[in-house]
Parts: structure tokens; sequence; C-alpha cells
């Protein structure tokens, strides 16, 4: 179960002062009433106020939601003389995992989900089967339904951005299931039942109202936009169901609020009508696909709005516009008000992340701006949305100058072991972070092992390796290809032409391993 982690403020639960109490007496004005007058409510709320019992509710609903259970190998650095004189005999006496390989772990990972069709297709959420820690390896999925009855499944299809996945059971059955709802129609208030798998305790039932519909937790990205209900959510309840009272899946539970680690009557869950289109082409084998502007954003907030005479929550301000970004071919520049995209409103409720993710790429957009007090419109074709991988990569801020130790399976194994060195491929951040023109080519030296040849010469993290034997090398593969050309004519170095920040280029022989 993810948390949404907030900086929060302890205030009194009781007000005491402050507070204005108005009381209006006489007839009422017009047809105006009281909103909880008692002809009203007899027309809208049972006279028991509140369901007798979930019982036949969840009775039906209950055989569809599944635990899952996943599998997976970690690579880990188990040297304890990494860093030292000693570190290189540890490696070649297997230290690491035998054979000189990385020593590995087992991890697991616990969540819910449900069935959505009679062949037993399963939704859940993107993390409970990817865990963040991108150097794990999905090894097996176990879905076990409620009366204990357990199946392998297989990974159909995942979906980072909007933090949901698709499993198929193996098995050739006949599985009770369960369909989506209309999330759109929900409103706040209503009764809604959570089912799922908290703690691994096993199928738990949770009751509660919806608290709030689009609510924007402020983490960003393209859907951050949930339904929030106070209906009990903790860990092990990611993936599994949201239920309205004519048990349709109304929402997918992802995440909660939590100071604890627990439910604190705080949860969110990504609603039906963003989940069931994704769902839908991740089942097909279809690639998701999103718009991309390639801006930096921040919303409208009060001290914004009051320097510059705004309304509160109308509006994102553009604090960065990528390079060669669909966002700076259309003009848009730093300082830029993002009113409304395609025609809709920006609010803190419907970001521009969320308005472009929902529309393709290449698609000509109608973008409402505010640049120096004038009203401007351009129209944006928007690009494709990388991955979210990418996406932080390109975030990333490159320190050159901490002290990052070799990492397992980070980079390419060949490269690693010939040279000692860890390389990533040249950013336009990581060359703004090295103070190079954007447009230079090379590979940087992420880390460098110090028991390897290129520590002796002095190689370190921030070089830009920019050629090999006299090739140029503008990507990691170019680079392995003069390794491996190196290693079949049986050369004991690799020479490489070598920059660093503020000095001119110098060849630097690094003898292999």
């Amino acid at each position: 179960m993810n948390k949404v982690r907030y900086v929060y403020g302890l205030t009194s639960a009781l007000l005491v002062g402050g507070a204005t109490l108005s009381l209006i007496t006489g007839s009422p004005v017009g047809a105006q009433v009281a909103q909880n007058d008692g002809a009203v409510m007899d027309r809208m709320v049972p006279v028991a106020g509140a369901p007798a019992s979930f019982a036949d509710l969840t009775a039906q609903l209950q055989p569809a939601v599944v635990n899952i259970a996943t599998r997976q190998r970690v690579e880990v650095a188990n040297n304890p003389f990494a860093g030292t004189p000693f570190a290189e005999l540890f490696n070649r006496r297997g230290g690491s995992g035998g054979n000189g390989q990385p020593a590995t772990r087992e991890a697991q990972s616990l969540g819910s989900g449900f069935i959505i069709s009679a062949d037993g297709f399963v939704v859940t959420n993107n993390h409970v089967v990817n865990p963040p820690d991108t150097r794990a390896k999905l090894e097996s999925i176990t879905v076990t339904l409620p009366d204990g009855t357990e199946y392998e499944a297989d990974l159909v299809g995942a979906d980072a951005a909007s933090d949901l996945a698709v499993l198929k059971i193996r098995a050739n059955r006949t599985f009770p299931f369960v369909r989506f709802g209309d999330s759109s129609a929900a409103r706040v208030g209503e009764w809604v039942v959570a089912i799922g798998n908290p703690f691994g305790l096993g199928g738990t039932v949770t009751s509660g109202i919806i608290s709030a519909v689009y609510r924007n937790t402020g983490q960003g990205g393209p859907y951050d936009r949930y339904i929030q209900t106070d209906a009990s959510i903790n860990r092990g309840n990611s993936g599994g169901p949201l239920f309205d009272m004519r048990g349709n899946v109304i929402g997918i539970n992802n995440a909660i609020f939590s100071p604890s680690g627990g439910s604190v009557g705080i949860g969110f869950a990504i609603p039906a009508e963003i989940a069931a289109p994704i769902v839908e082409q991740l089942r097909a084998g279809r690639e998701i696909e999103r718009g991309f502007l390639g801006v930096g954003l921040a919303p409208i907030d009060e001290d914004i709005a009051s320097s510059l005479g705004l309304q509160k929550r109308r509006g994102e301000l553009v604090q960065t516009v990528q390079d060669d970004s669909p966002a700076m071919r259309a003009g848009l520049r730093p300082g830029d008000i993002l009113t409304k995209v395609n025609g809709q409103d920006v609010t803190a409720d419907q970001s521009v992340s969320f308005l472009v993710a929902n529309l393709q790429p290449g698609a000509q957009v109608p973008v409402e701006l505010l640049r120096n007090g004038s009203r401007l419109n351009v129209n944006v074709t928007l690009g494709k949305r990388p991955t979210e991988a990418e996406l932080q990569q390109q975030v990333q801020t490159f320190d050159p100058d901490a002290e990052e130790p070799m990492a397992p399976g980070t980079s390419n194994s060949t490269i690693e072991q010939k040279l000692g060195m860890q390389v990533t491929p040249m950013t336009p951040a990581i060359a703004r972070s090295l103070g190079v023109p954007a447009d230079i080519s090379g590979v940087v030296i992420a880390a460098v092992d110090p028991n390897a040849d290129a520590a002796r010469k002095g190689l370190r993290r921030g070089d830009i390796i920019l050629s090999a034997n006299y090739k140029a090398v503008a990507s990691i593969e170019e680079l392995l290809a003069q390794v491996e050309s190196a290693v079949s004519e049986n050369r004991d170095a690799l020479l490489l032409r070598v920059q660093r920040r503020t000095q001119p280029p110098a060849f630097v022989a690094v003898r292999m391993r």
C-alpha cells in the first residue's frame, strides 16, 4: 500500500472562539427551506438511516476478490570488503554470490485484486506486482481465492503512470467476476464497501462513505486524482475494489494518508472512469500512449495568486520548459500561467498533467495562458509521454562530486566487469549539472571501482567518455562495442578520450580486467 506523505500540523479538535453562529428567524424567503428540512429528508433517507446490513452485498461480491502474492529476486551487494584493498580478492573467491556474480535475495509482496472476467483476468495495482525497487525481478505471482484455492498467474500488462496492472490466472475454469461502474456519478456521502487483504489477514470487509471525489493529493503526475473514502484501508488493501451499493467497482484502492502507517480514515482509490479504459488496453496487450507537453509546473497557491492578482486554485505556473519539447516548440516560457487546456479549465482537481495525459500524442491542442498580464492562446502539438523511468531520469539531478558506490545491476555488466566503472547516457540535465554544452556527445561515468585501473588512472564520477580506441561513443552500446572488440582482439587495455569539467579532453589508457 502506497503511503501519501504530507507535511501536516496537529490542530485542536475543539474550535474555541473565532466562530460566528448566525440565527435566521422568520419564514423562509421564497421557496427556500432548511437543508435538513424533515419533509425533504423523508423522501431521501430510509427510515433506518443506513443499510441494515452489508452481508448480502458482501456475500455476492467477495468471491471475486483475491489475494495476490508475488516473489521477486533482488540483486544485493554483500561484499564486506567493498572499498578496501581486499575487495578484488573477495570477488575472485566468489563472495558476491559465486563466480563473481552479485548475490541475490528473495523479496515478497502482498496485495489484493479482483477478477473482471469469467476466464480469470485480474486487476490490481502495478506496485503490487512491480515493487518500486528497480533491481527486483518478478519471478512468480500467486492468486488466492477466498476459499483458499491457489493459482499461478501471469502478468499481462502493467502501467506505472496509473499504477494499474492486469494478470491472467493459469486455469481452465469459470471464475466469479465483477464489473466496473460509473465513478463519475459518485457523490460525497454515498456508502462504499472496500474488500481486500490488509496485513495478510485474508478477506476483510470495511465500509464507509465517499469523503471526496476527484481529490488531488499534491503528489503530481497525470493521475493524481482519487476518490477519497473513510472506509478502513490498510497495507495489503492495494489493488482491491471499492464498491458502491449496487455492487459496481467504482474505485481501486491505492493509497492512504497515514502519519502512523495504519488507517486514519483517509484512503484513496483510483476512479473507475480512469482505470477501466487503461485496464482494457492492458488486457488487449496494447501500449498505453499519452500526450506530453514537457513543462515543469507548480499550482497557484495563495502567495502566487496574491502576487499576480489571480484567483486561487485556478491555473498552474510554468516553472521550466524542457529542451526540444512540444511546449518549447509552441513558444511556452517559464512564468506563463496555463489556465485552459483543450477548452477545459485548469484547477486543483483537473491539473494540466491530467488533461494532457488523457489526450493522444500528435493531437493539436489549444492552450490558454496568461503572460505578463495578457491573455494568449497557443496551439501545441503534443508529443508522446516518456515512461515513468525516463521521466524520473530527466528530473534527477546529477551531482558529479557525490561519492556514489558501484551499485549492482544498474549499468552494463560487461563494462562494469572489464573497465571497473558504471556509465550512464548523457542527457541535457546531466550536461547542465556538469556545465558542458547540451549537445555534447558521449557517456558519463557514474561510479568507479576503487580497485580498478580506471580509479588508479584518476577517472571519477562525472567524467565524460568521448571516444574509445578513436571511435566516438555517443551511447553505452557504442562503448560496449569497443570493449567487446578489444576483448576479441586480445588487447589488455582500452584507449579512452575523457573530458572533465573545465578541463580539455585527454587520452587515458585503461587496463581491462
